[in-house]
């Protein structure tokens, strides 16, 4: 029961989506209409606003992280244990990527990741971070370095402290983003993937990048 209440808090916390939220609030367009449409810093930042943008990975990286730090640091005197930590890690990503408050339709989960990450431990979270970080300044490609993110964190929790349960949680984080960065794959092929950086237009069917 408390595992449900667990996962019900923190997929309800996943679901607000800072791209519209912050948007909306500084009146800028809908990021869901411009650039590759999807609903993340990255695409934010093609509105030519960096406060709005900044604000937004802040948001969306709080909120992988609060659910997930809670259950971490307060979980145990009500009964919470690693299972909890999974659940909560995975319920708040879902969260992002299917918000209920906005038709289901959400980001890539980047940033929401990063935030369950950095939650979970911040050894685990500033080591994918970095990774992220390394890439995209090398490359300029947002998806590009999710990727290889998605990539090495699993490997980097089990090399940090063994192939446990949250684990799983973060394998199926990692795969879930992956999957969710399936179209930016074919366009980094093609070469057609956008940067980060480049100026907002109207937003293509087809895209699909970024946080």
């Amino acid at each position: 029961m408390q595992n449900l209440i667990v996962a019900v808090v923190a997929y309800l916390i996943g679901s607000l989506s800072f791209a519209v939220i912050v948007s909306a609030a500084m009146g800028l367009d809908d990021p869901r209409s411009y650039g590759s449409g999807n609903p993340g810093a990255t695409n934010v930042l093609r509105s030519g606003s960096k406060k709005a943008a900044i604000l937004t990975l802040i948001g969306d990286a709080f909120k992988g992280w609060l659910p997930v730090w809670l259950v971490v640091h307060f979980g145990a005197r009500y009964g919470l244990d690693e299972r909890s930590i999974a659940v909560a890690s995975l319920a708040v990503f879902l969260g992002h990527l299917y918000p209920i408050f906005f038709r289901f339709k959400g980001g890539k989960g980047v940033a929401t990741a990063a935030g369950v990450l950095l939650a979970i431990n911040p050894t685990l979270g500033v080591a994918t971070l970095l990774t992220w970080i390394i890439v995209a300044f090398f490359t300029r490609y947002s998806s590009l370095a999710a990727l290889c993110s998605a990539l090495f964190a699993p490997l980097f929790y089990v090399f940090l402290f063994g192939p446990r349960i949250v684990a799983l949680a973060v394998l199926v984080m990692s795969l879930l983003l992956v999957w969710r960065h399936r179209g930016n794959i074919a366009k980094l092929m093609k070469g057609q993937e956008s940067r980060i950086g480049d100026k907002k237009k109207a937003a293509s069917p087809a895209a699909g990048n970024d946080l």
